[in-house]
C-alpha cells in the first residue's frame, strides 16, 4: 500500500512510554502511518494544524489542556478529523464530555492491537466504536432518568429563582403581581416537581442543578 493510501494517525498523551507503544504499534501496520505527536491538548491544537491527520489517538486527562478540551476546538475547526478518545478511564461524565466534545469513538488503553486497529479504520470510515464498559456507561446515565427540574415552565423558574432569593409567597405574590394563593399554588407544583417536602430542599436543588440563573 502507497503512502497516500494509509490512514494518517496522530497521538496525543503525555506519558511517553503510551506514545512509545502506539508509534510502534502503528509502524506494525501497513495502512497506518503515524504523522505526530503531542504531550498535551495545547499541543495536539498546534500539531493537527501542521500535520492534518485523519486519525487522532486521544488521552483524556493531561495537563494544560484536557483531552475533551483539543477534541471540541480540532473539530470545531478541522471537522474531517476524526478523533479516538483512548484512556484509562470510563467514569460516565468522561464518557459523556468526550462524546460532547466530537470523539467518534471511546475506547480503554487495554484494548487490543487490533481492535485499535480496527477503530482507527472505523473512525476514518465514520464508524463509531464504544469500548463495552463506555456503552454501559451511557447506558446507565440513561437510565438515570431526566435532570430534577426538566418540567419546570417558565413562571415556575421564576417563582423558584425568588425562592431562592428568600421571598415569601405573599412577597412572591407582590413580585409577580398575582394573588397570594396563585403564588402558593406554583410553590406547591415545585415542591411536587422537584420531589422535595419543603424550600429548604427546594433552594438546595435549585442551586446544585443550577436551575435558576
Amino acid at each position: 500500500m502507497s503512502k497516500s493510501d494509509s490512514i494518517r494517525v496522530m497521538i496525543v498523551d503525555d506519558h511517553d512510554m503510551v506514545r512509545r507503544g502506539l508509534a510502534a504499534f502503528l509502524k506494525a501496520k501497513t495502512d497506518l502511518e503515524l504523522v505526530g505527536e503531542a504531550r498535551n491538548g495545547q499541543e495536539a491544537l498546534k500539531v493537527c494544524e501542521q500535520v492534518q491527520p485523519d486519525v487522532i489517538l486521544m488521552d483524556l486527562v493531561m495537563p494544560e489542556m484536557s483531552g475533551a478540551e483539543a477534541t471540541k476546538t480540532i473539530r470545531e475547526g478541522c471537522p474531517k478529523v476524526q478523533v479516538i478518545a483512548l484512556t484509562s478511564f470510563h467514569d460516565k461524565e468522561l464518557v459523556q464530555e468526550a462524546l460532547q466534545a466530537g470523539a467518534i469513538s471511546y475506547l480503554l488503553k487495554n484494548v487490543s492491537a487490533n481492535e485499535l486497529a480496527e477503530a482507527i479504520r472505523g473512525a476514518h470510515a465514520g464508524r463509531p466504536t464504544l469500548a463495552p464498559e463506555a456503552a454501559q456507561a451511557l447506558i446507565q446515565t440513561a437510565s438515570e432518568g431526566p435532570t430534577p427540574g426538566h418540567d419546570l415552565t417558565e413562571r415556575e423558574r421564576e417563582v423558584l429563582a425568588l425562592m431562592v432569593e428568600g421571598l415569601t409567597n405573599p412577597q412572591i405574590g407582590e413580585r409577580l403581581v398575582v394573588s397570594r394563593s396563585t403564588a402558593k399554588a406554583h410553590v406547591s407544583n415545585i415542591l411536587s416537581k422537584l420531589g422535595v417536602s419543603n424550600r429548604a430542599e427546594a433552594i438546595a436543588m435549585a442551586l446544585q442543578h443550577k436551575l435558576v440563573t
